[in-house]
């Protein structure tokens, strides 16, 4: 105790390691603060895609016809329910037979049914003729004129009726679906197809065919002539043959394939069609958004659409074309559901759901001939050729990201599966649309881009071949005339309109008898032997007062 009485203490000097003592724990207690937030995200990131995938694979499991309809609103039903019209009553055929009892006895009443025919070529012709002529607009009185800023939908459909109907199921839960107009583009006449079409009730519809398919011209071009060179042939065996188009074959030895060239022609004449063709679309200066019959849209595409069109300025004022789909096999909508990113429209990725206006359609017209020329039968190789080779201002895309426009399709011209009725693939997308919409992540509030990861500069490619035919590349040039009236183009031995309509059997005379001048000029050999529809001179001179002066017209050129 005297010692420690005794001694003096001194204060040792301030060194500072007392604070930087404390300052050290408060960074590891911040740091670990920040480890155990990060770990608690990354927790609810994982157990969400778990969660989601669990889902998705349960989706495998239960796609049936039941489980896919349980999704969708009920008053969406009347889409996906068949109603056949090919189909004839068992047993008695088209009589049924009722046994009715009466104070006098048993009587036996027979009631009859009209039994389905399907239509033939000529009636299916016809058929296309008045449909393309009539360009009658559905539900117009309902939902008013088309408006020139208005979003007009492009589908192109074939004969996949169970995709389609789930296409216009998507279709009518889209929000602002009542503002567009929903164009059907068809390349097969089908009844069934069509009464789905005109039953919907939830948009402006209008459908046009395409008039030079397979179906109406199964045993000459564009379909299969009988003296068309076979596709593997040798070229020495074909000149000696003298089969058609001997002289061309595409670029891998081969001649074409009908049912291959078929979706190139339809995809080009439906793109001139509702751009320079149709009445309702004269004035149109808005986006026109192009589908297939096998998509599947989620229900805020036209929102996004609107969205992205809107922020091209700022965000990327080169970009001509707008695509809300990808070929993904996952789908993270947590993290990119508002997100986007602009590169160089690429025909293998950003084919599906995407949009343009009529200025780039323009330039792409004028391009025309590397279109139409360029040796690929796939209408996506084509375009993307066009870009490369002739477009002063290259297509450049704007893509979401987290797609909004979704592939269904099992089976197409590229790949077969065994079972193509599956409703595997649209049971995933149902199920990922509904655990996005329960999360909210559709209808984001702002778009925001991020940087692609680094491209290769895509190189100039051969194209794929099946269109070395000349009559495809004159055929495919023919359909992208901007007038609407066009001349007059060759198929087999008589020459109609390319358009399908008789010019012959016009109301308007008057107004035949101009456009009539423009086909003998530019065809002063229309005229001779044989005219539209297969009437000869003889029998139009019978007709009318103004079909003599077409007549007329006629004999002068001749002379």
């Amino acid at each position: 105790m005297s010692k420690t009485r005794g001694r003096i203490l001194i204060p040792l000097p301030n060194t500072g390691a007392m604070g930087r003592k404390r300052n050290n724990f408060y960074m590891r207690s911040l740091f670990l603060l920040a480890l155990c937030i990060f770990g608690l995200l990354q927790y609810h990131n994982f157990n969400y895609l778990d969660s989601r995938d669990n889902v998705l694979g349960d989706a495998v499991t239960n796609d049936s016809d039941d489980a896919i309809l349980a999704m969708v609103p009920a008053t969406l039903h009347k889409y996906l329910t068949p109603h056949s019209r090919n189909h004839t009553a068992s047993g008695a055929g088209a009589a049924l037979l009722l046994n009715a009892s009466s104070p006098g006895g048993v009587t036996a009443t027979t009631l009859s049914f009209d039994v389905y025919h399907p239509p033939n070529i000529t009636e299916i012709k016809r058929q296309i003729v008045r449909y393309n002529d009539m360009q009658l607009v559905l539900n117009e009185d309902t939902f008013g004129p088309l408006q020139n800023d208005s979003v007009i939908i492009v589908v192109q459909v074939h004969t996949r009726i169970t995709y389609l109907r789930h296409l216009i199921v998507s279709l009518a839960q889209a929000q602002d679906i009542s503002k567009v107009l929903l164009v059907f583009s068809h390349d097969y006449y089908d009844d069934d197809i069509n009464d789905l079409v005109q039953q919907i009730d939830f948009c402006k519809v209008l459908q046009i065919f395409y008039p030079y398919s397979i179906q109406t011209h199964a045993n000459e071009f564009p379909g299969v002539d009988p003296n068309d060179c076979p596709r593997n042939i040798k070229k020495e065996q074909a000149l000696l043959s003298n089969c058609n188009n001997a002289m061309h074959p595409d670029l891998y030895g081969h001649y074409r394939e009908a049912k291959f060239t078929q979706t190139k022609h339809h995809w080009i004449w439906k793109a001139n069609r509702v751009f320079n063709e149709l009445e309702v679309t004269r004035f149109h200066t808005g986006l026109v958004l192009f589908l297939e019959e096998d998509h599947y849209v989620a229900e805020d595409f036209l929102y996004l659409l609107a969205m992205m069109q809107q922020r091209t300025k700022d965000l990327c004022p080169q970009c001509n074309v707008l695509s809300l789909g990808t070929y993904l096999k996952t789908f993270n909508y947590y993290t990119y559901h508002s997100k986007v990113e602009v590169m160089p429209w690429v025909s293998s990725k950003h084919n599906m759901g995407f949009a343009f206006n009529r200025t780039t359609w323009t330039n792409i017209r004028k391009c025309a001939r590397h279109f139409c020329t360029y040796d690929d039968y796939n209408w996506d190789w084509s375009l993307q050729h066009v870009s490369q080779q002739c477009l002063q201002r290259k297509l450049h895309a704007m893509i979401v990201k987290g797609p909004r426009v979704f592939h269904i399709g099992e089976c197409g011209v590229h790949h077969k599966n065994k079972n193509c009725e599956s409703n595997q693939v649209i049971s995933k997308v149902q199920h990922v649309l509904r655990i996005a919409r329960n999360s909210h992540q559709l209808f984001p509030r702002s778009l925001t881009l991020t940087v692609p990861s680094l491209m290769k500069k895509s190189k100039l490619r051969k194209g794929n071949g099946g269109w070395g035919d000349l009559r495809d590349h004159e055929l495919c040039l023919n359909m992208t005339l901007s007038n609407r009236l066009r001349p007059a183009f060759k198929i087999g031995r008589v020459r109609v309109p390319s358009d399908g309509k008789a010019i012959l059997t016009t109301e308007e005379p008057l107004r035949l008898l101009a456009t009539y001048k423009e086909y003998i000029y530019s065809y002063p050999r229309l005229c001779r032997n044989r005219l539209v529809n297969g009437h000869d001179v003889v029998r139009v001179r019978e007709a009318s007062k103004s079909h003599k002066l077409v007549i007329a017209l006629c004999t002068q050129m001749n002379k």
